[in-house]
């Protein structure tokens, strides 16, 4: 199967005839290479609530009619904007949709979303995300700092494919990064996401490939890595 990247921390995929997207940042999005009204999608999963990662999840799923997962806090969000399909699921949690499995894991970083008139909605903790799908264990790490229970949830789900943000700022930057994928993860393909996207998380990637043992592969926005 082919996952694709669509710039920041957008990816999505097929399985079993459904179409995933995570975390749809599209619109404001200078990398992404998607257009929002032409997206389909039977499922929308997000690892948090920022408009980097929230995005273009609202308009999305009353068009396409797609079912929302996330955090119980952004689920009641969503609700109170018109989306009335959403499945929220928490830290720990497990659970088999039509295109596979899903469950949510820790990530330390924050989650909340600014109203157009400043207000600040809190909305719940952050999250990873380990999709399983078939024999194949993809790790979508979230925006995250390095912690060492990345090391637990690699050992209970050995990975196949991992997206880790490198951006620093306001996630792990390089060095820790390259740590977290050596030393805890350790898949057999790694992808980094959540940089260059603006000013402030500029990184050049063939510095992060340089520090990582395993194999990782630097793909452009529309670009996909094969399992």
């Amino acid at each position: 199967m082919e996952v694709t990247f669509h710039g920041q921390s957008c990816i999505s995929f097929e399985a079993n005839d459904k179409k995933v997207i995570v975390d749809p940042f599209i619109t404001g999005n200078p990398l992404s290479d998607l257009n929002v009204e032409e997206v389909e999608a039977d499922f929308i999963v997000l690892t948090h609530g920022h408009g980097d990662h929230l995005g273009d999840t609202i308009a999305l799923a009353k068009r396409t009619g797609a079912l929302v997962i996330a955090l119980p806090e952004l689920i009641d969000y969503l609700a109170t904007k018109g989306v009335e399909n959403g499945h929220p699921m928490n830290i720990g949690g497990n659970r088999a949709f039509d295109f596979g499995q899903v469950k949510f894991v820790q990530a330390f970083h924050s989650n909340s979303y600014t109203e157009e008139d400043g207000s600040i909605v809190y909305l719940g903790m952050p999250c990873g995300l380990i999709f399983t799908l078939g024999e194949k264990v993809i790790y979508h790490a979230g925006d995250t700092g390095l912690f060492s229970d990345m090391k637990l949830i690699a050992d209970r789900h050995p990975v196949n494919l991992c997206f880790i943000p490198i951006g620093d700022n306001f996630t792990m930057g390089i060095d820790d990064a390259s740590y977290a994928i050596n030393h805890f993860i350790k898949p057999d393909i790694t992808v980094p996401i959540h940089y260059d996207t603006f000013d402030l998380i500029k990184q050049d990637p063939e510095v992060f490939k340089s520090k990582v043992d395993g194999k990782v592969e630097i793909i452009q926005p529309g670009e996909s890595v094969t399992l």
